[in-house]
């Protein structure tokens, strides 16, 4: 049978050779040929063959009976984490961290004033107002942007709070004085919380997202929808996301110092 799979441009060999790789997890560690051969669904013969070229690479060791992978395998990941862009890198942590919270998980970055979207899981419709990336809205009305603008100097401070123009939601904050002491909470407590100041409805908490040297390059947050069945304090039902969120935000600095 030809390497080069019939109807496809996928080649066999190395679809099985990363099968092989894959195979080892945390659980699984180090495992005899038997044992790989089971976990792959390959013959003895064809699992032997794959770890034997897998050695001799230098992915693979073995003491003669047992296999497991080398810290050469990282490199495999490298040139993903070395070229990715942040929302490249973040996209699939969001849709992890949905799938986990059952709610829509987004990430931004602060252009200016505004926060813009650069990823986005959707799970189902809370707003009125459609989000997508490249959405923007005035960084002080939002959880990721107060989160952003919590470490910023006070010149962008000052140019977030000029531009407030009204309620946006009955439960909009606009007093400057009011915003400047909730930028301060959410820089103590290293989280923010949105409760319908966006849109009636909707409640957020978001966290940031940091680079290796410390400073603060994106936030991610959980939209929640507020409706009979949702705690009435808004702190309660941020706290019911907050640890997820984090670890969520945790993976992708991982990723990120992993590029350095």
């Amino acid at each position: 049978m030809s390497e080069q799979s019939s109807g496809t441009a996928s080649v066999q060999s190395l679809a099985r050779g990363l099968q092989v790789i894959s195979s080892f997890d945390a659980e699984n560690s180090s495992m005899t040929l038997s044992e790989v051969a089971a976990r792959t669904s390959l013959s003895r013969a064809t699992a032997r063959r794959f770890l034997l070229t897998l050695q001799e690479l230098g992915y693979v060791r073995s003491d003669g009976k047992y296999f497991e992978l080398t810290s050469k395998v990282l490199q495999l990941g490298y040139a993903y984490l070395s070229s990715a862009t942040l929302p490249q890198l973040i996209e699939p942590v969001l849709e992890s961290l949905s799938a986990t919270v059952n709610e829509s998980a987004s990430a931004a970055v602060l252009e200016g004033t505004d926060i813009m979207y650069v990823a986005r899981v959707h799970t189902r419709s809370i707003m009125r107002v459609g989000i997508s990336v490249g959405t923007r809205f005035p960084a002080i009305h939002t959880s990721m942007g107060r989160v952003l603008l919590a470490g910023q100097d006070e010149e962008l401070v000052q140019r977030s709070l000029a531009v407030v123009d009204g309620p946006l939601a009955p439960n909009t904050m606009t007093d400057p004085q009011q915003l400047r002491e909730e930028l301060a909470r959410v820089a103590q407590q290293g989280f923010a919380l949105v409760d319908q100041e966006l849109s009636v409805g909707l409640r957020s908490v978001a966290v940031p997202v940091h680079a290796p040297d410390g400073t603060v390059v994106a936030a991610m947050n959980v939209s929640m929808s507020v409706g009979p069945n949702s705690p009435a304090d808004p702190l309660e039902a941020a706290q019911q996301v907050l640890d997820q969120l984090r670890a969520a935000a945790a993976q992708v600095e991982q990723a990120l110092a992993a590029r350095k």
